[in-house]
């Protein structure tokens, strides 16, 4: 008895098989607000990863259990004496958070702005996110509470 077999099967040392998916990221509205429906809100693609990009600048070192150094740390920043730092400690601060620990984007340029004497910090992220190869710019306003 004979084997039926797809063309493609026997064409598979000489041709790859080549598939692509489009990837969706969707996270969960953390301003849980609620449907009618009783479900909460979603976002997804560049607005969820925007949502993971500030979640993870505001969570300071030893917050996330097993993973000390999780987190962009910026409050340290805003109880530090003015001359203990400078726009460039941030800057770098944040380019290495989200290198290290958000592999859906693509940084491209990060801006910090510090205002000394109104205790106000106003950060800029640029980024590419990587599945929908769009461009988007973030802003982040940190502020120390008197």
């Amino acid at each position: 008895m004979g084997r039926v077999f797809s063309q493609e099967d026997g064409n598979l040392a000489v041709k790859p098989i080549i598939t692509s998916t489009a990837k969706t990221y969707k996270d969960i509205d953390l301003t849980f607000s609620a449907k009618p429906s009783g479900d909460v809100y979603k976002k997804t693609d560049a607005e969820a990863v925007k949502q993971a990009i500030k979640n993870l600048l505001l969570t300071n070192y030893k917050e996330k259990p097993f993973q000390p150094y999780y987190g962009g740390d910026l409050n340290r920043f805003l109880f530090d004496l003015n001359t203990d730092f400078d726009e460039d400690d941030m800057q770098d601060r944040i380019a290495e958070a989200i290198i290290a620990y958000e592999p859906r984007v693509k940084l491209k340029r990060v801006e910090v702005t510090l205002l000394d004497d109104e205790h106000y910090v106003q950060v800029r992220i640029n980024f590419q996110v990587v599945s929908t190869l769009e461009n988007v710019e973030q802003n982040i306003t940190l502020t120390r509470l008197r």
